[in-house]
């Protein structure tokens, strides 16, 4: 009896053990896939809306890392054409911010819609949770709901919070815009961390 005792007595420490020395969840991979709205056109890399947002979902004890995948002048087409080197393997979480650079080149609405409902589902393909952000004037709301995606609509602030063009975000303007879309991504990260 004793023997037994001590066995199970060991295995029960050990089981203690592994569990206390599993390894952590892996940090939450979000990409921000845009034009130069999401690159930071104007201003430094660490103020553009990727950098701020992650430093504000850090400091609400997410572990995630955010990654810039904008560029400036992007339209939808070509965000197709990049999308296999621009998203890397294991993205949980996508922002797609895209339709501004398609209208100025004289591209429908009816096309743009669709490029930004084929970029969705490129992201939902891979199991990746989307949030669509429509700029502007610019609404994909129906968009997003049609292909299982979050929305947040960036409406354009006043002057002081815009670039020196008068177009794009300041420093300031792209904390508002973080403030604002903070509470969706942190229910994609939930949705996230439950999928794994």
């Amino acid at each position: 009896m004793p023997m037994q005792s001590t066995v199970r007595s060991f295995v029960a420490l050990a089981l203690l053990l592994i569990a206390s020395t599993a390894a952590p969840a892996a940090t939450i991979q979000i990409v921000a896939f845009g034009d130069s709205a999401t690159k930071g056109f104007l201003v430094a890399r660490k103020d553009a809306y990727p950098a701020q947002l992650q430093a504000a979902l850090r400091a609400k004890g997410h572990d995630v890392e955010v990654h810039n995948a904008g560029v400036n002048g992007d339209t939808a087409a070509g965000a197709l054409r990049r999308f296999d080197m621009a998203i890397a393997p294991g993205t949980d979480i996508a922002i797609v911010e895209f339709g501004t650079n398609d209208l100025r080149r004289g591209v429908s609405m009816q096309k743009v819609q669709a490029g930004v409902s084929e970029i969705v589902r490129s992201f939902r393909a891979r199991h990746i949770q989307v949030l669509v952000v429509g700029l502007g004037g610019l609404d994909f709301s129906a968009v997003a709901k049609a292909n299982g995606a979050a929305y947040a609509q960036w409406r354009l602030p006043p002057d002081k919070y815009r670039a020196r063009d008068g177009a794009h975000f300041n420093a300031e303007g792209y904390a508002l815009l973080v403030k604002r879309m903070l509470p969706a991504v942190e229910a994609l990260i939930g949705r996230a961390t439950r999928g794994r």
